[in-house]
């Protein structure tokens, strides 16, 4: 992963007034972040929290009340710079009377590709996403899977260097769920920038390389999905063929016994977990930064 900055926010915020210009919610408060070339990083939240409205200010889809965002070195109001980046919304506004095809060759024009280029960029595509044998068929009559599916071609098709990404895996079955999160990875490899939000937290630990977590406007909580699930304080051991009497001694005697020492580091906790933690911990302390330690998981879901 390299660290060329794509996003910089510096004390990013956002209120919306209502017609007499009166605050009527403070949607973002001073959001501090980063997001380098090359990595998956997921933007979390419970509704409400900013999400929407920080990948809007991104995209310069509303203008910040306060500080300012870069993105792919230009700020996010210069409309230049979404030559670079698709999106794909949590709900794809595609017309629905125009097959596969059409869809993404409409979307081609739109940023003025040669017809040999779009044609090969549509076959490509459409391949890419698991509609080939759909690919003559009217989106009316697409299911919601296949309508993520599409939607995810239609945010491809200008070959993006950032990704934005709001509920990729919305309404996609365990098959098409893991298939699209290859997808994602794969576009990473490609070296794309991929900002993803999620509810499906399952899916943000298998895929993101960091995380933010907001809270009702403000950061609460910023780093590696690995390191965040890292339960410090806490040992892990595992060994494969000892004794009764060998399993209640510590881990010196294991190489007495002619153990085998499978694994001594730190238990992880899920998302999930870590999630639900720091939210009660904002709520419970409104203003400040989460510090949550979150219980250990269970990997074989033992009661």
């Amino acid at each position: 992963m390299s660290e060329e900055t794509v996003i910089q926010t510096r004390a990013l915020s956002k209120v919306y007034r209502d017609f007499w210009g009166r605050q009527k919610v403070r949607a973002l408060k001073a959001l501090d972040l980063e997001v380098h070339r090359g990595e998956i990083f997921g933007l979390l939240g419970p509704n409400g929290s900013g999400k929407t409205t920080t990948i809007k200010l991104i995209l310069g889809l509303l203008f910040p009340s306060a500080g300012e965002a870069v993105v792919l070195g230009k700020a996010a109001t210069d409309v230049g710079k979404n030559e670079r980046i698709g999106y794909l919304p949590e709900e794809s506004y595609l017309y629905r009377f125009l097959n596969a095809e059409e869809t993404l060759d409409f979307y081609g024009r739109l940023f003025d590709m040669t017809p040999e280029t779009r044609q090969e960029r549509v076959d490509t595509l459409i391949k890419q996403v698991g509609l080939d044998k759909a690919r003559k068929r009217q989106l009316q009559e697409y299911s919601k899977g296949m309508t993520r599916r599409i939607g995810l071609a239609q945010a491809l098709v200008n070959n993006p260097d950032l990704i934005l990404l709001d509920e990729p895996t919305s309404g996609l079955d365990p098959i098409g769920t893991r298939e699209m999160k290859d997808m994602i990875l794969r576009l990473r490899e490609e070296g794309k920038t991929i900002v993803m939000c999620s509810h499906l937290l399952a899916d943000v630990q298998d895929v993101c390389d960091r995380i933010a977590i907001l809270h009702q406007g403000e950061l609460k909580e910023l780093g590696r999905v690995d390191q965040l699930l890292t339960v410090e304080d806490i040992t892990q051991i595992r060994a494969r063929g000892l004794s009764e009497e060998c399993k209640n001694e510590v881990s010196q005697v294991i190489a007495r016994h002619s153990g085998e020492l499978l694994e001594m580091a730190n238990p992880t906790t899920t998302l999930e977990e870590l999630f639900l933690g720091i939210v009660r911990d904002s709520e419970a302390r409104p203003g400040r930064r989460a510090k949550v330690t979150a219980p250990v998981s269970n990997p074989d879901n033992k009661k």
